[in-house]
């Protein structure tokens, strides 16, 4: 199940060519992802005091097919893809809204994140009641 949110862009997301400059979309990536995980019900900055634990991006993929320019209104989503005991890959993508209701693919990306020690920042297994959420 794919969840989805919006982004506007903004002068500053963009660069000198007037266009999304290609490393925001990792954090308009960023945001969809913490807003999935607040869908479910998890709050980072909570996990991280209860668990002593928490997520962190160790991997990205990322392949750009149209650019994007001021006030255009994107619909990021997040989707997992794959699911395993210390991380998780999600799948992204972001797209257009166009005038007429349909879609352009501007980029997609999956990106692979990894539970943590909050403290040592070594890698550990996700606590299960966090992999049960993710069914």
């Amino acid at each position: 199940m794919s969840f989805q949110f919006p982004v506007r862009v903004y002068w500053e997301d963009t660069d000198a060519g007037g266009i999304v400059f290609y490393a925001n979309y990792l954090k308009f990536f960023e945001r969809a992802r913490t807003e999935w995980l607040r869908h479910l019900g998890l709050q980072q900055h909570q996990l991280k005091q209860e668990t002593g634990g928490m997520f962190v991006v160790i991997e990205t993929h990322v392949k750009y097919h149209h650019p994007s320019k001021l006030d255009d209104l994107l619909q990021v989503s997040a989707v997992m893809q794959d699911k395993g005991r210390a991380s998780l890959v999600i799948a992204q993508q972001a797209q257009r809204l166009e005038s007429d209701g349909s879609h352009t693919l501007l980029c997609e990306a999956t990106i692979r994140i990894g539970w943590v020690n909050a403290d040592k920042m070594k890698p550990e297994r996700i606590p299960l009641h966090l992999l049960e959420l993710f069914k």
